[in-house]
């Protein structure tokens, strides 16, 4: 028999629960998940968690750091997110950073100018956090960007709302060369 007991409605927490694992972005039946590296290391995280004790300090630990990565990466959604309504996209923000397993670039050539706009925007803004691994999904972002031709535009946004601070280690050279 499908259902346990008669009732049809038995598995349905462990369904959710079990959905709500898989997700590997913030929100649940995220229908944006894309297999990239960072997907990966995100859903290995989980899957050796699900095999531990959740009273052991490693659960713990494994827990925290898939809580950590989960937020990371909204908090970067999200910024891209407020430039892209600050561009005038507030209605398709959204479907811009939505990115599928059947996402295409929209033109070939487009590829190594996206691919240095994505770095760009890594090495010259915090719109990134500083230990953040270049996602193959902002590539996308890119790329439509490109199209719309709205790049050069929200690289300079960006630049605006998330500048690049210096490093500790640059400002205290800059205090010291002056004396």
């Amino acid at each position: 028999p499908l259902c346990s007991n008669n009732n049809p409605y038995a598995s349905f927490g462990a369904t959710l629960a079990r959905d709500e694992e898989q997700n590997l972005w913030s929100t649940p039946h995220d229908v944006t998940h894309t297999e990239a590296d960072d997907d990966r290391v995100l859903y290995n995280m989980i899957v050796v968690r699900n095999q531990l004790d959740k009273d052991s300090e490693e659960w713990q630990k494994l827990n925290y750091d898939i809580y950590t990565l989960r937020q990371t990466r909204k908090e970067v959604r999200n910024r891209w997110k407020h430039i892209l309504e600050d561009l005038g996209f507030q209605k398709e923000a959204d479907s811009l950073l939505s990115v599928t397993k059947l996402s295409i670039i929209s033109d070939s050539q487009n590829m190594s100018k996206a691919r240095d706009i994505l770095l760009k925007l890594s090495e010259e803004t915090n719109i990134f956090p500083t230990s953040w691994e270049l996602s193959e999904r902002y590539l996308f972002v890119v790329d439509r960007l490109i199209a719309l031709d709205a790049a050069d535009e929200f690289f300079k946004m960006a630049s605006t709302v998330y500048p690049k601070r210096p490093s500790r280690d640059r400002a205290d050279e800059s205090q010291k060369a002056p004396q």
